[in-house]
């Protein structure tokens, strides 16, 4: 019963690390690619798109970006966020 119970608690532990969202604003294009939808290519064009147009003010920015539609941002919005103040994360560091 130990076992079964200290199995229980490791796979519930680790799984809500597996659930944070990933901050559109600061996540590298390696952290963009844990996002069930998101590829090698869309991350890349989210990498590029905070490049060029400076830091996304929401998550329904993500649609101006190449490879992103309604759909594919609905289905990714649980797992995505937009840090309010990109500057506070720089901050902190």
């Amino acid at each position: 019963m130990k076992r079964f119970l200290l199995s229980l608690f490791m796979s519930l532990a680790f799984s809500g690390i597996s659930y944070a969202a990933v901050d559109l604003n600061a996540a590298t294009q390696e952290e963009l690619e844990t996002v069930k939808g998101i590829g090698p290519v869309k991350a890349g064009a989210v990498v590029e798109h905070r490049k060029y147009n400076g830091p996304f003010k929401k998550v329904d920015d993500l649609k101006e970006t190449k490879g992103f539609g309604d759909k594919s941002v609905d289905k990714m919005r649980p797992e995505v966020t937009v840090d309010a103040d990109p500057a506070n994360k720089a901050e902190k560091k």
